[in-house]
């Protein structure tokens, strides 16, 4: 037997009576989706329900599968105890999607209580679980769930991982349903739980757009820029839902959308179309394209930057000599330089030198980009596997000039603040540093000076360059 329901459903506490105390009324919409799909899944009556979510304890190198005879939760971090679950796992099923996954190499974990208490964690249903099966629970509740956390992993990673869960779901002969939990882009708004940011908006007219298409390279292929700007928490979920449906065609029914509260609800119903189509090479291929455009970047700063990380990580050495690509500016020029890394829009690492420590920039950044990969005392190394997901940007500082608290302006200028021998630097345009105060405030912080001390202040610019 295979899947027999796949469904995106969000999870707003606030949309539970016993949590909204009348604000649920704001996004009634949404509860009725919701209520719909409890019912039409209590039709289908799944011994099992699978859930991916985005909040139960998230690993950053492997997804997490519960794996306990039972797991509770409740909605007490919001108020109201009294709203709570308790359900059986489906250990045997929980085992063999673990079991297929480590066959393929596909980083997951078996998250039990003895494991996540040496992080004082526990097993537990997490809202993003809860608050979908609470609509599920209304009107029905004779199954078991297998419960599983997405970990930021690569994008083909979960897709292989979702079709590891249809494999063992037709392998256990499972009666079961699927569902992606996840909200849609958290800046919708100015007053929404983050930053407003226009991508938000943009990102779930086409998430959505595409996944009713049952555009499964469209959404793989969506701009890197819009993903990582949108704030959301359910792309993933989806993504390993996508993997389930390998070898399907299928077509997306929108129940609602809402995003009354800064917050984008999409409730979808995925349905089978005729016919199959198998994604997977399709998508092995636009990996591969994606990694080879990474590799041949034009811009040599950026391009300098990976090749000296990749060197140092696959020789343990650094390069020798500089490639034949990089500019006589770049050989010439002497400019402090930092370099950033970042994985899935999560920063993971960034060194720099506001003053140049070396004879060119060139030589900066082949330094300073094993440093970031290395030596960022923030985040573990960098391994070589990782490479290939790591976006890389090079910021070349013009000279530090002195500067009053006046001549300051955060999107345009960065800053250097200095008491004796102590120093901190905040580059410009950085997100949710929006007024000279938060700026000088972290600089500040970073360099260890008091806010009332005396301080000296130099400005500058940076000229940034990005991988395309």
């Amino acid at each position: 037997m295979s899947i027999n329901g796949f469904y995106l459903m969000p999870h707003p506490p606030i949309v539970i009576p016993e949590v909204g105390r009348g604000e649920e009324e704001k996004i009634s919409t949404t509860s009725s989706s919701l209520n719909k799909l409890g019912k039409e899944i209590s039709e289908k009556a799944p011994s099992t329900i699978i859930v991916i979510t985005p909040h139960g304890t998230m690993f950053q190198d492997a997804i997490a599968l519960a794996y306990e005879d039972k797991i509770k939760g409740s909605l007490k971090n919001f108020g109201v105890p009294e709203v709570s679950l308790n359900i059986d796992i489906n250990k045997s099923l929980t085992s063999r999607i673990f079991e297929l996954s480590m066959q393929e190499d596909i980083p997951a974990v078996m998250a039990t209580n003895e494991l996540l208490n040496q992080y004082n964690a526990s097993i537990s249903i997490d809202h993003g679980a809860l608050v979908p099966l609470y609509f599920i629970d209304k009107y029905y509740k004779n199954y078991k769930l297998v419960h599983i956390t997405y970990a930021p992993i690569s994008d083909m990673e979960l897709y292989k991982f979702g079709m590891m869960i249809a494999k063992a779901v037709e392998n256990l002969d499972e009666n079961a349903i699927f569902i992606a939990s996840g909200d849609l882009s958290h800046r919708l708004k100015e007053e929404g739980p983050y930053d407003f940011s226009p991508y938000g908006e943009k990102f779930d007219r086409e998430f959505l757009s595409k996944l009713q298409e049952g555009d499964v390279l469209g959404l793989f292929n969506m701009d890197r820029e819009t993903v990582c700007s949108a704030g959301e928490c359910g792309r993933r979920s989806v993504l390993i839902m996508l993997g389930a449906l390998e070898g399907k065609k299928f077509t997306g029914e929108l129940l609602s959308y809402e995003g009354t509260f800064g917050v984008g609800y999409g409730v979808m119903s995925l349905h089978s179309a005729s016919g199959s189509e198998s994604m997977l090479k399709k998508l092995e291929e636009l990996k591969n394209a994606a990694q080879q455009k990474k590799l041949s970047q034009s811009n040599p700063y950026v391009r300098l930057a990976r090749e000296s990380l990749t060197t140092y990580l696959t020789t343990g050495k650094p390069m020798k000599h500089i490639p034949n690509y990089v500019t006589e500016e770049m050989k010439n020029t002497k400019r402090g330089v930092f370099v950033s890394l970042k994985k899935y829009g999560e920063l993971r690492g960034c060194i720099g030198t506001f003053l140049p420590t070396t004879d060119s920039v060139a030589e900066e950044i082949v330094r300073n980009a094993i440093e970031a990969g290395v030596e960022d005392p923030r985040f573990g190394e960098v391994q070589e596997s990782e490479l290939l997901n790591i976006d890389f940007s090079v910021d070349v500082l013009t000279e530090p000039l002195p500067a009053e608290k006046t001549e300051l302006n955060p999107k345009e200028y960065g800053v250097i603040v200095a008491s004796g021998g102590r120093r901190g630097l905040l580059l410009p345009d950085l997100e949710g540093v929006d007024t000279v105060e938060e700026q000088l405030s972290i600089a500040l912080q970073k360099a260890g000076i008091g806010q009332h001390e005396p301080y000296t202040i130099k400005k500058f610019k940076v000229i940034r360059h990005k991988e395309e």
